[in-house]
């Protein structure tokens, strides 16, 4: 986290102010130790974002996925507390936050992929989806790959496409002009992201493509169904 990428800071946050925020290429995270103190408005001056035909799955990444199931919204509470885990290096997911997505998540905006082994909720991420934008907020795993699983299926549910078995149709990955497919982003680039083709834009790129991903309806669509 860097605070040259830090826009604005506010005392509160709404759900209104939140869905504005990414619409105007902002997210919400606490400025304070462990995201506590006033809520700052971020956005980075390189942003981490996936697109379509750009994901990577491994060999492992597929033999792994192999032995997980996949649901969405069915633990939406699960995920994000196992994300706020203050064990966690990094944690920044205060109650205040969670009880701001939990209402957004019934309200039909914030949206949650679980990964299980068997009745084992062993990873997953949570995040909102506008239009055919997802901001992912955040991911957590507790076996090998399972994280990563999550992202992956996520991209096969707006793609269309069985990630583990590779059918489906072939997304393009040239992005030459504007996307006018969805656009997943991640906020920050890792070095963990960047393994699943996750990349890094300017911001002037980035509100070119948001504002194209605002107009359509495949994330939102997908998620809702």
């Amino acid at each position: 986290m860097d605070l040259e990428d830090l826009r604005a800071v506010s005392y509160t946050a709404t759900q209104s102010q939140v869905l504005l925020s990414y619409r105007a290429g902002l997210f919400p995270m606490g400025v304070g130790h462990g995201g506590t103190g006033r809520m700052g408005w971020w956005a980075p001056r390189r942003r981490g974002v996936l697109f379509p035909g750009d994901l990577r799955v491994t060999k492992s990444l597929r033999k792994s996925m192999k032995h997980f199931t996949f649901t969405t919204d069915r633990a939406f509470m699960h995920v994000i507390r196992s994300c706020a885990d203050p064990r966690r290096t990094g944690s920044w997911i205060t109650e205040e936050m969670i009880e701001l997505y939990q209402g957004l998540h019934d309200d039909g905006w914030a949206h949650s992929v679980e990964v299980w082994n068997e009745d084992e909720l062993v990873g997953g991420l949570y995040g909102v989806a506008i239009g055919s934008f997802f901001a992912g907020e955040s991911m957590f795993h507790t076996q090998r790959d399972a994280s990563k699983a999550a992202l992956a299926h996520l991209v096969g549910l707006f793609d269309g496409t069985n990630v583990v078995r590779g059918i489906g149709p072939a997304a393009s990955a040239d992005h030459d002009s504007v996307s006018r497919g969805w656009l997943i982003d991640t906020q920050w680039q890792t070095s963990h992201l960047s393994t699943l083709g996750v990349s890094e834009i300017n911001g002037l790129e980035y509100s070119a493509h948001l504002e194209s991903a605002l107009r359509g309806s495949i994330c939102q669509d997908i998620l809702n169904k």
